[in-house]
């Protein structure tokens, strides 16, 4: 019996900017070491439909892309799969050649196929020599006339570990137009249905996705593999946390596959996760990378990881992060070669067997933020990894357009984090993790953001209460931390056109030709300016007239934190460009909040052993069935 590992697809809308993501029809050069793009012979108009693509005589057209390169290195290390077969449909005169890379994207040419009319190839490719990574593709080459790419499929006859279905857990809080968008996609993809058990759509919002007028119709194309729960704001983690439990009611499906609301599908990439995780030598999590949804060539997140002494998250190469495949296509991109271990995938789109939930429970009570990477420790220490797959990726309201460190979302970072490092880090007393928290705050109180600090200054209180407040708080804090911004002016975002915000001396911009001016303080001179500047904050009062009027002026991306703390106010654009925040300098709460943040970070360093082990201690507790039960009992 042949299995189908991937589907050679194209984009399901007709948008030019997805091409560099699902082909190459380019020639480069290489230019100051960088890719450059010499002619471009790829049109929209090319893609027939899904799995259609026609070559115009005379032209190359090269499927090493990152929808339709087979990601070999990721097959070889995580299954038992050893060859693959490469199957290519075509219409007319065409020459077909199979390509391969290693770890360092050194490419090799490995078969050929000259082919006339209705035709198949068939190439039988070992996966044996891609331990460090490497993709496998094929191009096609049209002849004296145009080529029809009719259909490709990459599949084995190996035997798959387990045979179970997925059930999709879509989480969602007044985003009803996305979550019907991928209803649709859903509905439209008979072959991702095949691999789908149920589809648990919870709704903890105010917007009713039912109530949405496309809904009826897409309801009964879904029919009964569509399931709605509705239930009270428990945050992403009480959304996942409740489909993961629906799911392991369900005998049909072996894993539960998360998607977050705010989202575009590519619907394959949710067969090859499923397929993936079937395969997989042993269960692991299958993660989808993400590209951002309002630049959709751009991939945001790769291979993330834990940095184990400040206990923070970013990309496994932070600094080549975000890619553009406009600027680098995946054949001029070496990194996209290496196979990468993640330590954690974002819950934006990832599969979990029920295996892991068996072993290491539902997901923390943490509302937002940090439960997704703290699921994959969990599960990772239960001897579960997590497998960020090439090829499995969707569309994401990327965190460009926001800045959630200075909004609500700011107690939930802070208190998650830490929680996760008490949890999870082996680093002695946490490493540098109150350091850095603590620096987080001064920042803050230097770039007068009170309200991110009274904030965190809340979650640290609420760390050392001890971890009965994370169940008894689950749909409390975050209301509440939108109430407290009422009594912040600087949380406000002035969008009123009628009233133009004006500063005393104009706008600030700070060009880079002068690297001192830009870069950030180190070292020594980090010391002087940090001291300098509380010292200043801590005995200075505001000027009057800056009180009433703001001194200056920011951009966004010019309102660093080594800036801002020079002047007594300023106007600073929102981080999505909708409007406009003023940030006044103010003695009396710099002082109290200063003094708190240095006693709560005192005390966490000093009973961190003890918190260490009560956290450890309540946490199989916390993400328990029971516990989560009676919370959905209780937010109904």
């Amino acid at each position: 019996m042949s299995f189908v590992l991937q589907n050679v697809v194209f984009p399901t809308d007709r948008d030019p900017d997805l091409l560099p993501l699902y082909l190459d029809a380019d020639t480069w050069s290489v230019i100051d070491e960088k890719p450059v793009r010499v002619t471009n012979s790829a049109h929209i108009g090319d893609v027939l439909d899904r799995t259609r693509l026609r070559v115009a005589a005379g032209n190359r057209t090269s499927l090493a892309s990152y929808f339709n390169g087979f990601p070999a290195s990721y097959w070889q290390h995580w299954t038992s799969v050893r060859q693959v077969r490469l199957t290519v449909r075509t219409e007319g005169a065409a020459t077909i050649l199979v390509y391969r890379s290693n770890g360092s994207a050194v490419q090799q040419r490995i078969d050929t196929a000259e082919v006339a009319g209705e035709a198949t190839s068939t190439f039988d490719i070992p996966l044996t020599q891609f331990s460090d990574g490497g993709w496998i593709w094929f191009d096609i080459v049209a002849d004296r006339e145009d080529v029809v790419l009719a259909g490709a499929q990459w599949t084995t006859d190996h035997e798959p570990a387990r045979s179970g279905k997925a059930s999709l857990g879509i989480t969602t809080y007044n985003k009803p137009t996305y979550c019907v968008e991928t209803l649709e996609a859903l509905a439209a993809s008979p072959d991702v249905l095949d691999v789908v058990d149920r589809i648990f759509l919870v709704d903890q919002g105010t917007d009713r996705v039912d109530g949405q007028s496309a809904y009826p119709a897409v309801a009964e194309a879904l029919g009964e593999q569509l399931q709605v729960i509705t239930q009270a704001n428990l945050g992403g983690s009480g959304g996942f946390a409740r489909a993961m439990s629906e799911t392991m009611k369900r005998s049909e499906s072996d894993f539960v596959q998360l998607l977050d609301d705010d989202v575009r599908i590519e619907p394959e990439s949710i067969r090859r996760a499923v397929t993936f995780g079937r395969f997989a030598t042993t269960p692991v999590l299958v993660g989808a990378h993400m590209f951002d949804l309002l630049d959709r060539p751009r991939l945001h997140a790769w291979a993330e990881v834990i940095d184990e002494h400040p206990f923070m998250w970013r990309n496994l190469f932070q600094e080549q992060m975000p890619h553009d495949f406009r600027e680098a296509n995946l054949r001029q991109s070496p990194l996209l070669h290496m196979r990468m271990d993640a330590d954690y995938n974002g819950w934006w789109m990832c599969l979990i067997p029920k295996a892991a939930i068996e072993k290491v429970g539902l997901a923390m009570p943490g509302f937002i933020k940090w439960d997704d990477a703290e699921y994959c420790l969990r599960a990772r220490s239960a001897g579960i990894p997590t497998v960020s797959l090439p090829g499995a990726a969707l569309w994401h309201v990327s965190w460009v357009g926001k800045d959630d460190s200075i909004d609500w979302q700011a107690y939930f970072h802070a208190r998650n984090r830490i929680v996760a490092g008490l949890v999870h880090s082996s680093a002695p007393e946490g490493g540098t993790l109150i350091r850095h928290s603590r620096r987080v705050d001064l920042k803050h109180l230097m770039m007068m953001q009170y309200y991110p600090v009274a904030l965190r200054n809340r979650a640290l209180r609420d760390v050392l209460s001890g971890p009965a407040h994370m169940r008894e708080a689950l749909a409390k804090r975050m209301p509440e931390a939108r109430e407290l911004a009422k009594t912040f002016p600087e949380t406000i975002v002035h969008r009123d056109p009628e009233q133009v915000l004006h500063s005393r001396k104009g706008r600030q911009v700070f060009a880079r030709r002068r690297r001192h001016e830009f870069d950030s303080p180190e070292g020594i001179r980090l010391r002087w300016f940090t001291a300098k500047t509380l010292l200043t904050h801590w005995l200075k009062k505001p000027a009057t007239e800056n009180v009433a009027t703001p001194e200056v002026e920011f951009g966004k991306d010019d309102a660093h934190w080594w800036r801002l703390p020079a002047f007594d106010s300023a106007i600073v654009s929102a981080a999505d460009g909708s409007g406009k925040q003023i940030y006044t300098r103010d003695r009396g709460k710099f002082r109290g909040m200063l003094l708190e943040s240095i006693r709560l970070h005192r005390r966490l360093q000093r009973e961190w052993p003890r918190l260490q082990r009560e956290y450890r201690a309540a946490f199989d507790q916390l993400v328990s069935e029971d516990s989560w039960q009676k919370s959905f009992e209780a937010n109904t």
